[in-house]
């Protein structure tokens, strides 16, 4: 297992200066990944979002190769208001042996997908 630290780091400040610019962006602050045998990842994601209920809240996260292609969603079936920042895993992400960079992006009601994405470089 292997997340590039420097590029979660860009990822992280990318993230805190872009959510100040699109208020409401949820802030995706790491991600881990796990292979658990042949091409099939474990992705644990943790995410930052100013939740304030129902109508308002990070609703998933998703894993997309360079290209755009979804490998993995996450849904998340309720506001954290409470939980912040928050972790939620993902344990069937099939990622092509081709592909070494990965990125997260995050969703949320109002806003829509975030702008910002963490880059995550896998070692295999």
């Amino acid at each position: 297992m292997h997340v590039s630290v420097k590029t979660a780091m860009i990822g992280l400040i990318v993230g805190i200066f872009a959510s100040s610019a699109h208020g409401g962006d949820v802030n995706i602050l790491s991600a881990n990944f796990e292979p658990l045998g042949g091409n099939i990842w474990a992705v644990d994601v943790t995410l930052e979002h100013a939740d304030s209920g129902w109508d308002h809240y990070a609703d998933a996260w998703r894993v997309v190769d360079t290209d755009g292609k979804i490998l993995g969603t996450r849904v998340l079936l309720h506001p954290h208001e409470d939980e912040q920042p928050f972790t939620r895993g993902l344990y069937d992400v099939e990622i092509p042996s081709t592909v070494e960079i990965v990125y997260i992006e995050a969703h949320e009601l109002v806003h829509g997908w975030t702008p910002n994405r963490l880059e995550v470089e896998l070692s295999r």
